[in-house]
């Protein structure tokens, strides 16, 4: 019988000496080096073995010169796309990027004009919104809506009223970053009929869509009907689910013809070209060998979400956490400590000694609010509620 494999999240390889962004950046960023950075969207996690070894077999081969990403690695994406998550793409659909962000900004110039309008649902990552205006577009927000519990949803009727003819675009954020949704089937399929009705193309990023949590599940954007996959760019890649950000390779899966070839017009100007072959093999590694090291990998996630769940639930006068879905990144809402967005992020450099991402970053509707990275191992994990948890005691006590 072959032996059940194991993985080991306790610890994972130090990072301060490396040219790792989440630590170089903490004296700029934080003003101080005396923080543990739970900021960036990678994981303080090792970067699976199997891709690992894939490229040290790569690199057994003496030359690393231009290289096509292979059919096979595409194919192998595809083939996970289809078992995990009930949609279907062609090889010819699939292209390369470097990252989401680039291709967000493809399919602005490729879908709309300077002055057309494109939606974002805020709070969200901030690329979103930055990149609509930096192409000279119009941001029309859709902010979400926030339930009794905590959780969010979209408000239809507040984007029923905003669309108008020059509505061009919708950047669709599934799962969600930073409130932790995996948008449900019905929720989706409203946002379908808008579009439809309206003629706008949705281009759905879909970066974290492996890392949902039972009994949830991801429903691409262009699995819910012919109709979807007319008006849809899909983005997803390897990046966030292996922890693979540097080796730069995501993809774009465009099905309908008429849109791939005005992406790819904007797309080939720019020459994206097709990376790195040390990135198409990790790429290719990650969608065969990772099934049981994806398993471990959110069971680990989950449990450092409950441990973050249980500390806030000990305050919760002063902090609760959203209730999470998908991502590992917990959207904090701090509001019930009654201070403006600067002490609050004072607050935990200074106080938990804690480098997060500032709530006000994604969008007005994130004031009050901070994202916590918590995929970290469980030694770093342990410090995190410790230092948490001494600053809320401390702050509970002196207000």
């Amino acid at each position: 019988m072959e032996k059940e494999v194991s993985y080991n999240f306790l610890t994972s390889a130090p990072r301060e000496d490396t040219n790792a962004e989440k630590y170089v950046l903490r004296e700029k960023l934080f003003g101080s080096q005396d923080v543990l950075p739970a900021w960036v969207a990678d994981m303080d996690i090792d970067t699976p073995p199997f891709v690992l070894e894939a490229v040290k077999q790569r690199l057994e081969h003496p030359i690393i010169g231009y290289e096509e990403v292979p059919d096979s690695a595409f194919l192998a994406q595809a083939e996970w796309m289809k078992k995990e998550h009930n949609v279907t793409f062609e090889l010819e659909d699939m292209l390369y990027s470097h990252s989401v962000v680039a291709s967000i900004n493809v399919a602005i110039e490729a879908f709309s004009e300077v002055g057309d309008k494109i939606i974002v649902q805020t709070p969200v990552y901030s690329p979103f919104f930055h990149s609509v205006l930096e192409h000279e577009r119009e941001l029309l927000k859709n902010p979400l809506k926030q339930s009794e519990d905590g959780s969010y949803t979209f408000d239809i009727d507040d984007l029923r009223a905003k669309i108008d003819s020059k509505t061009k675009l919708l950047l669709l954020c599934s799962p969600h970053n930073p409130v932790g949704r995996a948008w449900r089937r019905d929720e989706l399929v409203q946002i379908l009929e808008l579009c439809l009705e309206h003629n706008i193309i949705v281009f759905s990023d879909e970066i974290h869509c492996d890392l949902v949590y039972a009994p949830k599940r991801h429903i691409p954007f262009a699995s819910l009907s012919k109709e979807a996959r007319d008006i849809s760019v899909t983005a997803i890649g390897v990046g966030k689910t292996f922890n693979m950000a540097g080796f730069a390779m995501s993809s774009v899966a465009i099905p309908d013809k008429n849109l791939r070839d005005k992406f790819l017009k904007v797309y080939n100007r720019i020459h994206f070209a097709h990376g790195s072959s040390l990135s198409h093999v990790a790429f290719e590694a990650a969608y065969t060998e990772s099934n049981e090291w994806l398993k471990e990998l959110k069971e680990h996630l989950f449990k450092n979400y409950n441990m973050l769940k249980e500390v806030c639930g000990k305050y919760p006068q002063l902090i609760k956490i959203v209730p999470i879905e998908a991502t590992y990144l917990a959207w904090l809402d701090c509001r019930g400590m009654g201070v403006r967005d600067k002490v609050l992020r004072d607050f935990f450099v200074k106080e938990a000694k804690l480098g997060l991402s500032a709530g006000i970053s994604f969008g007005r509707e994130g004031s009050g609010f901070m994202r916590l990275n918590f995929a970290v191992t469980s030694d770093k994990m342990s410090q995190i509620i410790k230092n948490l948890q001494k600053a809320l005691k401390n702050f509970r006590r002196e207000s």
